[in-house]
């Protein structure tokens, strides 16, 4: 790997062994824990600004999905959404993580909202970012290319098209997309056989009920408001072409007490166009809910 980046990423590597395979994440700092989980195109890289900002005053656990980042990338895999949530999962039991606080991003909402409704009890607040956890009737075009078959696994994994495209649109400020943070993103997937879970990933949207994750997607919408009673927090890029306006309101549909924190210049990436925004808004949020405080059933909009 090209180690431009990597002053960017001054973290120590930890492995869990599944199945014979190593899931890498991030154990970084004391205190209460925080589990930072990605999406896709991204990896652990895309939370180091959190991880630096926050890693005195909690513990900062943030994996990367199997396929993705530093862990291993096998290509004959159960690549779903299921697998993907028995991943994270186990990387909670194993570690024995309690009153977690969950920062979900893209893909990571649905992962990290299988685990919280898993093992309730290990998780004591929510915070979501431009992802979502339930079926939509959206998928954009740009996406839809990327679903082909035959073709779009030749331009995802043999042209590396989909993070390309990512680098250049899952953000606003394409200024903050420096050469060396350009490199970070790009390092883990330098070959058709290091981006199969980004083809993958691509593949798992489920459109309809015969797709292999629809039933999982399906029963986590059915079952997403037992984790109501605990702080939950919507911080939003508001310029997403992906996961637009609609996906915070059906957010509040379900969760109808969550707080939300608008970015209105963000966009997708919103931890990379405004990560002082991103790092003082969830710090805010975590201050006024103390563990053990009695989380009042009512909507509150911070901005």
């Amino acid at each position: 790997m090209n180690s431009d980046w990597q002053a960017l990423y001054p973290f120590a590597s930890h492995e869990l062994m599944l199945d014979g395979r190593r899931y890498h994440y991030l154990d970084e700092g004391q205190g209460e824990p925080l589990l930072l989980v990605h999406g896709n195109p991204t990896w652990s890289f895309y939370w180091r600004a959190l991880v630096v900002a926050l890693r005195n005053r909690y513990r900062l656990i943030v994996p990367d999905h199997m396929g993705c980042g530093l862990s291993d990338k096998p290509q004959r895999y159960e690549y779903r959404l299921a697998k993907h949530i028995e991943n994270l999962s186990r990387l909670v039991e194993s570690l024995d993580l309690k009153n977690v606080t969950l920062v979900a991003h893209d893909w990571g909402g649905a992962i990290g909202a299988g685990a919280a409704l898993q093992s309730p009890n290990r998780f004591a607040r929510i915070v979501m970012m431009n992802t979502a956890a339930f079926h939509s009737p959206y998928i954009p075009w740009r996406i839809r290319l990327a679903r082909m078959p035959l073709l779009g696994t030749l331009a995802v994994r043999g042209g590396n098209a989909f993070l390309q495209a990512a680098l250049r649109m899952a953000l606003e400020k394409r200024e903050n997309m420096s050469a060396q943070v350009r490199a970070g993103y790009l390092a883990p997937y330098n070959s058709w056989r290091n981006r199969v879970a980004v083809d993958r990933f691509v593949k798992d949207i489920p459109r309809n009920p015969g797709h292999p994750s629809y039933e999982t997607l399906r029963h986590m919408e059915q079952t997403l408001h037992t984790l109501a009673d605990r702080p939950w927090l919507l911080l939003w890029g508001m310029q997403d072409w992906c996961f637009h306006d609609w996906y915070l309101r059906r957010f509040l549909e379900l969760i109808p007490q969550a707080e939300v924190r608008r970015l209105p210049e963000a966009g997708h990436w919103l931890v990379e166009d405004d990560p002082q925004e991103v790092i003082a808004s969830l710090q805010e949020f975590i201050s006024r809910h103390p563990l053990g405080k009695t989380v009042p059933s009512l909507s509150a909009t911070l901005s």
